[in-house]
């Protein structure tokens, strides 16, 4: 081929970005081409949305098949390159040339001479072996870079859950101060050293977060010098790329088990003395129904069907669940009254609006639905309450949910009885209308207590 049209070709098939010969080659929108590791991590850094190396058109894609056809051209233009080197060469190998074309298929990682120990194993030119290892090569990398993806939403992740932790905290020593100056009000002490166990373990989780988020971010940089090693390695010739492979994959291996989980912190389960011995007080016979109805429960409506009063079912997010709803309806005073969770995954308790026509199907607004929600996740289990939604970073309740309406200031607490510690409180004033009680399970009809 005339040297003028070779460097030509060779031109075309390089990266504006990086100045070297395309690796895993896309064509985007535009037109353009670029090694897909160089525009992965020009736009990783660039601001919404990406834009064109060459033509700053703006792209909200990222994610972009191979270009087959630029790959192909790739790699027949490196094979005649590395032909044309040995050719020019021939001079300084003339006894070494068929020796330096191959690779024993069994050791992989080196060149061999045809000595006695490899005359059994079977070879292939060298240049055929690199191709194949640089496949190799760019299933690493993807792999890398998925990784790194990963880690970033992990640490975008642990960036809110440490904001929320902060916020949440704060909250819950505002609730456990109203409990206190209804229940005891002279215990200013106590409520005093209440807020300062809070703050503490506040303060040990926030450096626990804080140490895993300085982890996940020294992770993130290990995977991005990793993937960046993987391209040079690619790049090299092949003799050089033949020599270094085995320890570059061997490193990808090794970072690549390892992949860290969110961390999810819990607010201990503290007891408030004599909280369950004052609200029992409130406690009342209490009872569900049993006729057949259908609740649709999902975050942005709630649907009803049937009669009040009945055994009902809930779907929450696309899972079916036993539900029931309370017989009586609540208008006003205080009522008390304790559920089991024990035995199930997924449950919610609290209370709804009350509906007076329930022959036809009633919508009832999500702000006046008050539950207290246990839902399996890929982490274990995560605690939500209602209007509006709330995740609560509490540990998980165990035997019994104590539920404590007070209709006299338009609030419902929820307790965890077996520590008698308070997990939620609504402000004052969250509704002004009558009520009934809710309890859904994923396998079993409650058990009241």
């Amino acid at each position: 081929m005339d040297s003028n049209i070779a460097q030509a070709v060779q031109e075309e098939l390089t990266c504006v970005i990086c100045v070297n010969t395309l690796i895993d080659p896309v064509t985007i929108d535009c037109g353009h081409s670029f090694c897909r590791p160089c525009l992965c991590l020009s736009w990783e850094e660039a601001q919404t949305p990406a834009r064109c190396p060459v033509c700053r058109v703006p792209f909200q894609q990222r994610d972009f098949s191979t270009d087959i056809l630029l790959k192909r051209l790739v790699s027949i233009a490196r094979k005649a390159s590395f032909r044309q080197f040995l050719s020019s060469e021939e001079h300084a190998f003339k006894t070494n040339e068929k020796i330096k074309r191959m690779l024993c298929r069994v050791d992989k990682n080196m060149l061999c001479s045809p000595s006695q120990k490899h005359q059994a194993n079977r070879h292939c030119p060298m240049e055929g072996a690199a191709e194949q290892h640089r496949e190799k090569i760019l299933k690493e990398m993807r792999s890398v870079w998925e990784r790194i993806q990963e880690i970033q939403r992990i640490i975008n992740e642990e960036g809110r859950i440490i904001d929320e932790w902060v916020s949440y905290v704060t909250m819950h020593k505002v609730i456990t101060s109203d409990i206190y100056e209804m229940l005891h009000p002279n215990f200013q002490e106590e409520r005093k050293q209440y807020s300062e166990i809070l703050t503490n373990e506040e303060t040990v989780v926030l450096q626990q977060l804080k140490k895993r988020e300085a982890q996940m971010l020294q992770k993130k940089k290990d995977l991005r010098k990793l993937y960046q090693e993987l391209v040079k390695t690619y790049q090299k010739p092949d003799v050089e790329l033949l020599q270094n492979v085995k320890y570059i994959l061997a490193r990808c291996e090794a970072m690549l088990v390892f992949m860290p989980k969110t961390m999810k912190p819990e607010l201990s389960a503290h007891p408030i003395p004599g909280l369950i011995d004052s609200l029992s007080q409130y406690g009342r016979e209490f009872f569900f129904g049993h006729e057949t109805q259908n609740i649709n429960m999902m975050f942005d409506h709630v649907q009803m069907f049937g009669p009040t009063c009945a055994v009902s079912f809930l779907n929450f997010d696309g899972i079916n669940y036993f539900a029931v709803s309370g017989a009586q309806i609540f208008c006003s005073g205080k009522h008390y009254w304790e559920l089991s969770v024990d035995d199930s995954l997924d449950w919610a308790v609290g209370i709804y609006r009350n509906c007076k026509t329930m022959n036809e199907p009633v919508i009832i607004d999500p702000e006046d639905v008050f539950l207290l929600l246990c839902v399996k996740d890929d982490i274990g289990y995560s605690i939500f309450t209602t209007s509006p939604m709330l995740r609560h970073y509490i540990e998980k309740p165990l035997g019994k949910i104590g539920i404590f309406l007070d209709l006299e200031n338009g609030s419902v607490s929820f307790l965890n009885v077996a520590k008698s510690s308070l997990i939620w409180r609504y402000p004052t004033s969250s509704f002004h209308f009558p009520v009934r009680a809710f309890y859904s399970t994923g396998h079993k009809l409650p058990l009241i207590m």
